[in-house]
């Protein structure tokens, strides 16, 4: 027997696939997210999407944060430039992935040309803040 979580809302199962993709609205303009149906399933507990790109960024998205506990991303295609609070910088490529704490101050500053991430955070709904760049 499975041993299961219990909250308020029973979730439920969600599958996505590749031949039937829900797009939404996100972030950016310049980027195309696909939902995978977790939002959903899960009350909104967990977002899970891919965002995709076709063109690389054209300048670095600002510093900012988002509202939220953590956003973990993989890399599924291509490479992203990100900048840190702590002065990091570090290169996801195919293959990496990162979680970044809620809160956490940081800046994408370059993308390859085309790139996938695998993209999830809880809980579903966080809000983006823009916010100084942290000093020297």
């Amino acid at each position: 027997m499975n041993d299961t979580v219990t909250s308020e809302k029973a979730q439920t199962l969600a599958i996505a696939t590749i031949d039937n993709p829900t797009y939404v609205a996100g972030r950016r303009s310049f980027f195309r997210y696909r939902e995978l149906g977790v939002t959903e399933a899960t009350h909104g507990a967990m977002r899970a999407q891919v965002t995709e790109a076709s063109q690389g960024l054209s300048e670095p998205t600002g510093w900012h944060y988002h509202v939220c506990e953590q956003q973990f991303i993989y890399m599924l295609k291509g490479w992203v430039d990100l900048e840190f609070e702590d002065g990091r910088k570090v290169r996801l490529k195919q293959g990496d992935s990162m979680m970044i704490p809620g809160g956490m101050r940081h800046n994408e500053t370059a993308t390859a040309d085309e790139m996938e991430i695998l993209e999830v955070s809880v809980p579903a709904k966080f809000g983006t803040v823009v916010c100084d760049p942290p000093t020297a």
